[in-house]
């Protein structure tokens, strides 16, 4: 089993800031790309960034500038830096990373349950 748990969320004020964690654990063989995906009410799950394993990063034209995505190799960790939050970007948080299973050997995709960010005054 590989587990991907989030934190970090919740509520802050526009122009805030946040900055949401994700740890994997369990069977890991090889951590390969990560990344942040989010969902708003009533709109499709959309991309926010991701990173490879040497640390690439691609961001939404959206988060440009305003969050930093990052991550701990070492303690399997994925964090993401969000600042001058907007009520735009309130949504559900969605961890996610490319994971070969130690267990199985099989490379699959992993979500986590989800982080709540809400950005209000």
């Amino acid at each position: 089993q590989v587990q991907l748990v989030e934190s970090g969320g919740g509520l802050v004020q526009p122009g805030g800031s946040l900055r949401l964690s994700c740890a994997v654990s369990g069977s890991i063989f090889t951590i390969y790309t990560m990344g942040w995906y989010r969902q708003a009410p009533g709109k499709q799950r959309e991309l926010v960034a991701t990173i490879t394993s040497g640390g690439s990063t691609n961001y939404a034209d959206s988060v440009k500038g305003r969050f930093t995505l990052s991550r701990d190799n070492a303690k399997n960790t994925m964090y993401l830096q969000m600042n001058s939050l907007t009520p735009e970007d309130t949504a559900v948080y969605y961890c996610n990373g490319d994971i070969r299973n130690s267990r199985t050997y099989q490379r699959f995709d992993y979500w986590g349950q989800g982080t709540q960010v809400t950005v209000s005054s």
